[in-house]
């Protein structure tokens, strides 16, 4: 079975169907993974910024 390092601990650990929490080597560093993102450690990007002064102008500008 192939092996990965565990994103949060880096233990190596078995990817495979019979590991409930793969990518991570248990439920406590999948857990530590989703609390990441919950409390947006972890974030994706946003490919195209937004300048909220541009947003604003926008919303105001007359409708044809």
């Amino acid at each position: 079975m192939p092996s990965v390092l565990c994103p949060i601990c880096k233990s190596q650990t078995e990817y495979s169907t019979s590991n409930p929490f793969r990518p991570f080597c248990s439920e406590r560093c999948k857990l530590i993974d989703l609390g990441e993102w919950a409390s947006e450690k972890y974030r994706v990007a946003d490919s195209a910024e937004v300048d909220p002064l541009e947003l604003l102008q926008a919303q105001l500008a007359p409708q044809h």
